[in-house]
């Protein structure tokens, strides 16, 4: 090994490729990559590792002897929610309330459905339950919203349904009773009861209580949140021990960390390990906010395109927006997430021509990793836009992933011919291939044109952050028009979320229900009295997150606690987040303190037109965050040199479809590329792991800090 020593390994298991970021004492980063194994995430997880190393002259072993944490993202768990392939269920609840799993959420009706589809709800179907109604018992029991037991429980109905579900093969009890976030008493008695009778049995079924998993209001979003728990993060922990046993038989040291849905670093031992679930999208957020921070940056619009989805997002003046109560797989639940907008529109998706209509469709379906699309000769006979931009001549066949996998490009014309191009009734193969890119790009672009609608913001005042494996392929297409303040790249856009994962600290999230309204014109004794409140409830909540960190083997000095509010204008339906300006609240001073900082994030969020004093402001939920720091990757900052590229960044020229027609584009390497350098369109910027596209008449300028900045002519 040569140079500093890296400290940490950064994982992001994508549906079609796995990258790894290495990260040394001072910043740096190399990045592997690799197909993701989806059976078994942590064969793709060691040879992209390998990968990484091996820039640095360093074999597995030694890397993972050396460095100190290994930190996990992916979508495996969501996956095992949307393919309805997690554990079997059984669920106690308050008497009288067993439909509540049938009933839902009117909103989880409509979630997933396009705006055409939403038009006729006739065609609108309840997402499959995930827990049967016959595995569904109701006992006798009643806490009321205030904690106060108004039936107790009766136990020999508690008995009698955790017998019943024993002996139907469960594989894990969830209980979820009303008010238990306010009054668990009667889920704990049910819990001890469950885990004595199930301990007689002698099977191996696991128990869940919903005021341990969210105790937080809203009875639908409770359940919603402690039977995904149950139900998927089962083959989820699996995968997670099976990347810590990889990393640990190579020589690492520590447990192996995953990326929690709100930006912290937790355990893979986590107890509430729903909470990563949508890890790997959210590497791309805090990769954009850590950007932002190093180049002066602090309103950007996001966007991750990679085989199967296009991933957005927001940062305004450096504020990232927390959804409380997000909708995964069709299911509203209480799971504190970076909000982030998703569709289903990758390069990996496959083209379809109905043969009777004529209709050209983008999936949903994916070719994934394996087999892949067409060109990658994997037996997959179904052609994608990636096919596509390899037969317009953009993907180099050659040098796929540095070259590691030879592109079959007369394969993907005969498929592309065959299933497309001729049930369209056309002649020219080319123009076909530009126009099924050109959907991709449409609907990505539209998707960014909605988001910045719905949430009011001006596309000039932003910089938009491309990244993902096609991300820099289709940056020209799906940004054009919008008139974004700047358009970036990066060279290791592929592995960006990788990147943006180990940016990220360890923490752990806090949090419960309450309710304080404080009017306009309270005094000081009821400014007081409310901040006392509030003071105990994170005296409370301090010492469990606290205890949570020590468990994971954080020492007690190093850990910064921060109290946080959900707060809004009384009347309103929608909380904002707000960090307390103050570490107590206790006197009228200070929760003067908290209400003026909520002003002024809502004032942030939602410009200050919106902002409505006069009716008071209620606090809805408290919490805290813990968190320990670690090192962090940076970029290196250089004086910017002359426009013309180096020799060595030349790879010569190829003939490329753009615009309509075959065009002589010049080649570069992307990684020779230097500050200051500009490359004009027509040409192609290739990479191991990527390829930028630059039509006639754009240009990529390369800055100081080697960030590449798309220009439209």
């Amino acid at each position: 090994m040569t140079g500093p020593r890296p400290v940490v390994v950064g994982i992001d298991a994508g549906g079609t490729m796995t990258d790894t970021i290495l990260v040394d004492t001072h910043g740096r980063f190399t990045i592997g990559k690799a197909a993701t194994t989806p059976e078994n995430e942590a064969e793709g997880f060691l040879e992209s590792a390998v990968e990484a190393a091996e820039y640095r002259d360093m074999d597995a072993r030694s890397m993972f002897e050396c460095v100190d944490v290994v930190l996990y993202s992916g979508t495996g768990m969501l996956n095992t929610l949307l393919s309805r392939t997690g554990r079997r269920l059984g669920l106690i609840t308050t008497r009288g309330m067993e439909d509540m799993v049938l009933m839902g959420r009117g909103i989880q009706a409509w979630s997933d459905y396009s705006y055409s589809d939403r038009l006729h709800a006739v065609t609108h179907r309840h997402p499959t339950p995930l827990v049967l109604r016959r595995n569904t018992f109701g006992v006798t029991e009643r806490i009321d919203h205030f904690g106060s037991v108004v039936l107790p429980l009766y136990e020999h109905e508690a008995e009698a349904a955790v017998q019943s579900l024993i002996e139907r093969d469960v594989e894990a009890i969830c209980i979820c009773l009303l008010f238990s976030h306010v009054n668990p008493d009667h889920e704990l008695r049910i819990l001890e009861i469950a885990r004595r009778k199930i301990e007689k049995s002698g099977k191996p079924i696991e128990t869940y209580a919903s005021h341990l998993v969210r105790p937080i209001v809203r009875e639908q979003s409770r359940l919603n949140s402690v039977l995904i728990e149950a139900y998927a993060t089962g083959r989820g922990r699996r995968q997670l021990a099976g990347v810590e046993i990889a990393a640990r038989s190579n020589g690492f040291r520590f447990g192996v960390q995953t990326l929690q849905s709100f930006g912290g670093l937790a355990s893979i031992n986590h107890p509430r390990l729903h909470e990563t679930m949508i890890s790997g999208p959210i590497g791309g957020i805090l990769g954009a906010r850590h950007i932002g921070e190093i180049i002066g940056t602090d309103s950007l619009v996001v966007s991750d395109m990679g085989g199967t989805s296009f991933d957005m997002g927001v940062i305004t003046k450096g504020q990232v927006r927390i959804e409380n109560e997000p909708v995964m797989g069709r299911f509203k639940l209480n799971a504190p997430t970076i909000a982030m907008d998703m569709i289903g529109a990758g390069a990996g998706m496959i083209v379809k021509v109905d043969p009777l209509t004529g209709k050209v469709g983008l999936g949903p379906e994916s070719a994934g990793s394996v087999p892949g699309p067409v060109c990658f000769g994997k037996g997959n006979l179904q052609p994608t836009v990636c096919d596509c931009d390899a037969i317009l001549g953009r993907l180099n066949p050659h040098y796929f992933l540095g070259g590691k996998v030879d592109l079959d490009v007369d394969l993907a014309v005969e498929m592309f011919r065959e299933k497309c191009v001729e049930p369209l009734g056309v002649k020219d193969v080319f123009a076909a291939a530009e126009g099924m890119a050109e959907m991709l790009e449409s609907e990505a672009r539209s998707a960014l044109q909605n988001l910045a609608s719905a949430q009011g913001i001006h596309p000039s005042e932003f910089t938009l952050l491309s990244y993902g494996g096609s991300g820099p392929l289709h940056l020209a297409g799906y940004s054009r028009g919008i008139g974004f303040k700047d358009i970036l790249t990066f060279k290791f856009a592929a592995a960006f979320s990788a990147f943006g994962c180990t940016t990220a600290d360890y923490q752990r999230r806090q949090s419960r229900s309450v309710r304080f309204d404080l009017p306009r014109d309270a005094d000081s004794a009821a400014l007081a009295e409310a901040g006392q409140g509030i003071g105990q409830h994170w005296l409370e909540l301090k010492a469990s997150a606290v205890k949570e960190m020590q468990k994971d083997g954080h020492e007690t000095g190093s850990i910064c606690c921060r109290p946080f509010l959900l707060m809004r204008y009384t009347g309103q339906l929608e909380d904002v987040e707000v960090m307390s300006p103050v570490p107590e609240v206790d006197t009228a001073d200070d929760m003067t303190a908290v209400i003026d900082e909520f002003e002024r994030v809502y004032t942030k969020v939602n410009r200050k037109v919106s902002r409505y004093g006069r009716v008071g402001v209620s606090v809805m939920e408290l919490g805290i965050k813990a968190s320990v720091s670690k090192v962090k990757p940076g970029l290196s900052r250089c004086p910017t040199g002359a426009a013309k590229p180096p020799e060595r960044a030349s790879k010569g020229t190829r003939e490329v479809y753009l615009d309509g027609a075959w065009r002589k584009a010049l080649l570069w390497e992307m990684d020779e590329l230097q500050p200051g350098n500009e490359v004009r369109g027509p040409a192609i910027v290739e990479h191991p792991a990527t390829t930028l596209v630059v039509f006639p008449g754009d240009s990529v300028f390369v800055d100081e800090w080697s960030i590449l900045h798309y220009r439209h002519g």
